[in-house]
């Protein structure tokens, strides 16, 4: 059963770092890419990030450019975001998903074979 498990989310002042987990269970890191969305209130659902390691493809958004990065560890089959210099409009609930379209240049469709339950993210003073 394919499976994704989010955790690292919590409450960091501005300018702070989280670093968000994504483990996988059911199948390989090489298997599907995956990719990590963001939902704050009454806003867009926005694919911040992707990875597809078979293809060594990864994607960041730009409005989180130079802040965020995506790696992938096969060992633990986890995908990582790595948050830097958050900012409050960083704020919403992020989640992971696989299977999702990814390319260079971004996430070409909000369509997934499966998500995670998600973590809260909350910058704030």
């Amino acid at each position: 059963q394919v499976h994704l498990v989010e955790s690292g989310g919590g409450l960091v002042q501005p300018g702070g770092s989280l670093r968000l987990s994504c483990a996988a269970s059911g199948f390989a890191l090489d298997d599907y890419s995956i990719g990590w969305f963001r939902q704050a209130p009454g806003k867009a659902r926005e694919g911040v990030s992707c990875i597809s390691l078979t293809d060594g493809i990864t994607f960041v958004a730009d409005s989180v450019q130079g802040r965020f990065s995506i790696s992938g560890d096969y060992a633990t089959n986890t995908v990582y975001l790595q948050m830097n210099t958050l900012k409050p409009e960083d704020t919403a609930v992020y989640f992971c998903a696989a299977d999702v379209t990814c390319q260079r240049v971004g996430i070409l469709s909000s369509l997934y074979r499966v998500r995670g339950q998600g973590t809260q993210v909350t910058v704030a003073s």
